[in-house]
Parts: C-alpha cells; structure tokens; sequence
C-alpha cells in the first residue's frame, strides 16, 4: 500500500522509529448530458472493485440543492431518503453505497449546498472571517474541500469517491466542480476524476452517437477540469471505433473509455466494469501499488443465486407512493438480499393504497404470498393500508409493517379486536379519544421540522420466545429509525391479553419496537427501518425470515 515518510523521532534509546502516514487518494464521479445515469452505481460498483483488491474505500455524495439535507423533501422531489446510524437523513445513493460496500456511513458521507452554506455563514458569524470579504472562492470552495477530506483524514482509508449529484454545466454544480479542479491542481496523481456520461443510439440513423460526449467533457474543460476516465452509460456495446473517436475528442487514453452497458440488475455492475477494468485504470490513473488480486467469489455467488431462483412468490407492497420508483428502494432491495438468502425470486407487486377500501380488497389483494404495509406519513392512504393489515391478518397471509406499517397493524388490531372502533393515530386524527399512536413525548415542543424526528439507531431488547428472536438469534439489536409517533403504553395490556406480543422494547425509554400476532403463520410490526441495514453482505434477518414464511405458507 502506497505510503509516505512522515517523520522521524528520536526516542531515548537512540533507536529511530519510523512513522508512515497513508496517503488517501480522491476519486470524484460526475456526470454529464443527462440524470439519472447512475453515478451512485458506478461509485458504489467502483469501491466494491476496490475493496475486493485489499483496499478501504468510503463514498460520499455532495447534493448540490439547498436544502440542508432530504429529510423534509416529498419523494416526488427525491426519491427514498436513507437514514444512517448516527441519524443524518441523506440521498438514497448511500443506500446503493451500504448495499454494495456493507461499509457504513454517516453524516459526514451526504453533503448539500444547504450545509457547506450553512457552515460558511456560521463561520462568519462567529468572527472567523472578520476583515474578509467572504465569497464563492476560495470560502465556499474550501469547506467544500474540508467536508470531503475530513472522511480520508479521520477514517483510515486508501481511496474517498466523491459522487457529484446532477450534471456538468447545471449552475448548481459550478463551486463542486470548482473544488474538483483545485483538488486536482493541489494533489495531483492522487486524485483522479470519472465523468460519466451518455452514448445514445438514435434508432432512425441506426448508430452510437459520441457527440452528446463530447459537448460534455467540453463543458467540464470550460470549468477547468479534465476527465482521467470517461464511462459510458449505453444500450449496446461500444465499437473500437465509438471508443478510439471518443478518447480522441475527449483527451483521454483508449483504456480510459469505459462502456456501462444497460445490465439485467444493479447487481451485475461491479462484473460488468471488472470486465471493463475500470479499478486497473483508476490504479494506473492514481499511480497506486495493487496489493491483492481482484476477488469478486461472494459476489458471484450471490449474482448466481439471485439468477437463479428455486422458488418464487408474490408480496404486495402497500403504499402511497408506489407509482415512483425510488420511493420505496430500500425495502425492495432488501427484497432482493431476502430472496437470493432464500434461493427464491420475490415478485413485489405494487399496489396503491389510495385504492384499497373494505369493499375491494379482496380483489386488490388477491393472489399474494405475502403483504408489506409501507412506512410513510400522512392521512393520504392510511384507510387502505389498515385494510390491508386486516386481510393479511384474517386470512393468515405472512405480514410485516414497517414503521407506519407497525402504527396500522396497532390501529387494525385495536378497532377490529379491542373493538375500539375509533382507535387511530394522533398524527392523523388529533381527538381521537382512543390513540394507540401517539407523539413521542420528547417531540411535543418541536418546532422546526427537519432533522428532529426520532433519526438513528437505537437498541431493540427481544422477547426469547418471539419470531423477531428466531430471525435475529440474538437478544439484543440496534435498528435505525425515523419517525415521530410511537405505540401508547397505555394500551399494551389489553394488546398482550387480545394476543398480540410485545416482541421487542427499546430497554432505555420503554418503547415498543416490534408487535407479533400469536397464531399467525408470520404477522411482524416494526416501529424501525429494517431495510436501512440490508446488504449484500448480510442480508437483514427479517427480510430473509419474512420470505421464508412467505415460502412456507405458500407451500401449504
């Protein structure tokens, strides 16, 4: 591993010990022509290959919207937001990142425009400018370049991939960009820069276009920076001649020009760019020594397994937001990790819940293996999901409620069991003179709504003789969380003597984690975020228990 002489100290024997300080190498990923691309699957792809040499590798993403950070964005706006163990709300790009590496991140990992501003304007509120004029360059630019050496100072790592959110030439994206041609100038061959970008194929002319390319790599020349490695995102695969036209225009060498062709599943990239050797040019681009040869078995194996299922079921995803494909990314990945741990291919259905009423469900629901109520907030679709718990639960079809998920199946269970017809959530009926659901206590004087919800891990004791407890195999467990409301003490008696466990407790606070119905093939409530913990790796426990039941109850 590419180190460099620190120091030398003299100690009292007079012997000389050597300290040698890593050198972090930056690797930054743009895109250009278009979003959407996949910037955040190449990164992650990249820093799988990376890892699979021998090498510590962390991704970040700097967002270039103003928003401190995604937590109080619609996901009509953006999509999932990830929650990670320290409580930062970020981009679900850290989620691919988690999912490919099994590395986990942090606050420090998700960086917005909002947040460099932020700490710009309280720097100089504070006095540490006083008598400077403070602009773009070099203030914004410079706290951009702390946030993103701040992860290679302080983690120990070979390599820090820094994603670029939106595309080159977007005027939200000029201080990112600046900051990347600086860092380049300052450090040289240790640090590299991947632009991503778009090869179309216009079907009336029957060819590749590079032009959309070329414009692009232009207009990051025009900012200052020039691309080291140029991948291409295309529909068919790239001709030695679309590549040589492209590393002459582009200023890059042949072996530079990297074809990311359309795959099967995410999964497949880190093949398909091993194939490309993309890990070899960013060694050669940051002159790094390899100490290990690439391996990539476990990956195989678990792209082999996902390929090739033996089983296959249906589960209904139940939500409001089922009609956006990344509102719900997590869990469908999970899905994925659950399914592969199963040798099984789960077919997730979407299934708006606005549409679900008492008269209907039994035809919107007909057919599934299994049920997920989603999390979520507000009223919009509340009705439909809590009819979904119902048939789920009436005709012992396996069950799992994540989060507001875990508030209906409360909500159900108390209206159609306790016979506490008007039982409801606080967060949606404020009077409701039975609230099962209820605010925290701790959020009653909150005022301002982002970043103060319940956000991060938090330990979970489990009941021995629950189903949650055979998942896990262990007592106790930490699961990351976002929400505001949570399950009313005051009801759990009458839910312990009606037949519902209390499988899970969060032993500081006394919170109910996890609800199970007794005499149910699989009905679990989580209060938690599961799917904010699945990777490739290690599947979560609940994921894979879930979809053995389904398999289980299917097979009866």
């Amino acid at each position: 591993m590419t180190t460099d002489l620190l120091l030398l100290i003299c100690i009292p024997d007079s012997s000389i010990t050597l300290f040698m300080e890593k050198k972090v190498k930056y690797i930054f990923v743009t895109g250009g022509v278009s979003s959407s691309l996949g910037k955040g699957i190449i990164s992650a792809s990249l820093a799988k290959l990376l890892q699979g040499r021998g090498f510590n590798v962390t991704i970040q993403k700097l967002d270039p919207y103003i928003n401190i950070d995604p937590g109080t964005l619609n996901p009509y706006e953006h999509g999932e937001c990830y929650v990670t163990d320290d409580g930062a709300e970020t981009d679900l790009d850290l989620g691919h990142y988690e999912r490919f590496s099994s590395t986990p991140t942090s606050q420090a990992n998700n960086i917005t425009t909002g947040r460099i501003y932020q700490n710009v304007i309280d720097k100089e509120r504070k006095g540490e400018y006083l008598g400077t004029t403070v602009q773009v360059i070099p203030h914004i630019t410079d706290e951009i370049k702390r946030s993103i050496k701040i992860l290679g100072e302080t983690g120990n790592y070979d390599f820090v991939i820094t994603e670029i959110g939106g595309t080159v030439g977007d005027i939200e994206s000029f201080p990112f960009v600046e900051t990347v041609r600086q860092m380049k100038w300052e450090h040289g061959d240790d640090c590299t820069v991947v632009h991503l970008t778009l090869v179309p194929f216009l079907k009336a002319a029957g060819e590749l276009k590079t032009k959309p390319t070329q414009h692009s790599v232009k207009t990051m020349l025009e900012q200052g920076v020039q691309p080291d490695i140029i991948v291409c995102r295309t529909e068919y695969p790239l001709n030695e001649g679309i590549r040589g036209k492209i590393a002459q225009f582009c200023n890059v060498s042949v072996n530079a020009v990297i074809e990311s062709i359309d795959a099967d599943t995410i999964y497949d990239v880190p093949l398909l760019m091993r194939e490309e050797q993309l890990d070899i040019e960013i060694l050669r681009n940051t002159k790094t020594e390899t100490i290990h040869d690439l391996d990539l078995t476990n990956w195989e194996r678990f792209v082999n397994r996902l390929k090739n299922p033996k089983e296959e079921v249906k589960i209904g995803l139940i939500g409001k937001y089922v009609e956006l494909q990344d509102a719900y990314k997590s869990i469908k990945e999970s899905f994925i990790h659950g399914g592969v741990e199963n040798e099984c291919k789960v077919n997730v259905i979407d299934i708006q819940s606005e549409n679900i009423t008492s008269e209907n469900v039994n035809k919107a629901l007909e057919g599934l293996d299994g049920i997920l109520v989603a999390p979520g907030f507000g009223g919009r679709g509340i009705e439909g999901k809590i009819e979904a718990v119902r048939f789920a639960r009436e005709n012992n079809i396996p069950f799992l409620g994540i989060c507001l998920g875990m508030q209906c199946a409360a909500i159900e269970f108390s209206r159609n069991i306790l016979g506490l017809k008007d039982a409801h959530t606080t967060e949606i009926e404020v009077d409701t003179k039975n609230p099962v659901i209820d605010l925290m206590e701790e959020q009653k004087d909150v005022e301002n709504m982002g970043g103060t919800m319940r956000l991060g891990a938090y330990n979970c004791k489990l009941d021995k003789s629950s189903k949650s407890y055979q998942a896990y195999q262990t007592e106790t467990t930490s699961e990351r969380h976002r929400h505001r409301f949570e399950f009313n003490n005051k009801y759990k008696d009458s839910f312990i003597e009606a037949g519902m466990k209390i499988a899970g407790v969060n032993p500081e606070k006394d919170l109910v984690e996890i609800i199970e119905l007794e005499n149910h093939p699989w009905f679990v409530g989580v209060q938690f975020h599961p799917e904010y913990k699945s990777n490739v790796k290690t599947p979560h426990p609940l994921f894979v228990a879930f979809v053995g039941s389904v398999i289980k109850n299917k097979k009866k």
